[in-house]
């Protein structure tokens, strides 16, 4: 055999080795990503990365639907994740933090809009209410909102307490069973999905959420390494008013940026 021939022959080999590890090296670090927002309005954005303003808001979404991303229920990605289903290139899903009243007013309809589902997790003792600057959503709207069959309503536990710092199994259970108990009643429907507050999570936590029968749960700040499929631990993407470079908001969409983020959070 030439040694030309040779030659190339095992430039191929390498290029296609490399391309398979490549390959590998994705498929170990795909995780579909949550994204988490917020505050939509004009003024948070300037206040703090809780804030993402209407007009943000508005191009991301539209980038998501011009770019055919597969944007979920928080109930369809827990189904593929719990059943290890294989899970569509460029899913999404979208939630809120808090149940502000901007959601309601501002983000949902940019979410009907663009027809695209999301869960909005609400603080039970907040609802209704004006503390400071922040105005919530009340129970009109919020019936609204889940009656609508685009929007899940899920708990924030009853006053947001960073409940990996509560000792009390009387006051963990409050927070936990107690939210899920009220959101039912007044829904008329399941609450199967919790979001915990400042990302608080312990085993005890984790274990009294499965106990009071929630589907799946979300947070933020694990540790890095955690599994990316604990349905009781989903990780999120915070989203700021930086991702109205759509650019950035690209990359973390692309169901990689929660492993570099846990890689640059390391080092």
């Amino acid at each position: 055999m030439p040694k030309l021939t040779r030659a190339v022959l095992v430039i191929c080999a390498v290029v296609i080795l490399s391309f398979c590890a490549w390959l590998g090296f994705v498929a170990c670090h795909y995780t579909a990503p949550v994204l988490m927002y917020h505050y939509i309005n004009d003024e948070e954005p300037h206040k703090s990365r809780l804030g993402v303003s209407p007009k943000s808001f508005e191009r991301q979404m539209r980038f998501l639907k011009e770019h055919n991303y597969n944007v979920t229920s928080l109930a369809e990605l827990v189904d593929l994740i719990k059943y290890k289903k294989k899970i569509p290139c460029k899913t999404a899903a979208i939630t809120f933090d808090d149940g502000y009243l901007d959601n309601y007013i501002n983000a949902f309809p940019i979410l009907k809009k663009y027809n695209l589902p999301a869960t909005i997790f609400v603080v039970i003792n907040r609802i209704g209410k004006r503390l400071g600057q922040d105005e919530y959503m009340d129970w009109r709207q919020i019936k609204e909102l889940s009656d609508s069959g685009l929007i899940t309503i899920g708990s924030h536990s009853m006053n947001h307490p960073n409940l990996s710092e509560i000792d009390s199994d009387e006051e963990l259970r409050y927070e936990i069973f107690a939210s899920k108990k009220i959101l039912e009643e007044a829904l008329q429907k399941k609450a199967n999905f919790f979001s915990y507050p400042f990302g608080g999570i312990n085993p005890v936590v984790r274990d009294l959420t499965r106990e009071a029968g929630y589907a799946a749960c979300v947070g933020t700040n694990f540790p890095r390494g955690y599994p990316a499929d604990d349905i009781y631990a989903l990780k999120r993407l915070r989203i700021s008013e930086n991702s109205k470079n759509l650019f950035i908001f690209w990359i973390e969409t692309s169901g990689f940026y929660t492993y570099i983020k846990e890689q640059r959070d390391t080092y």
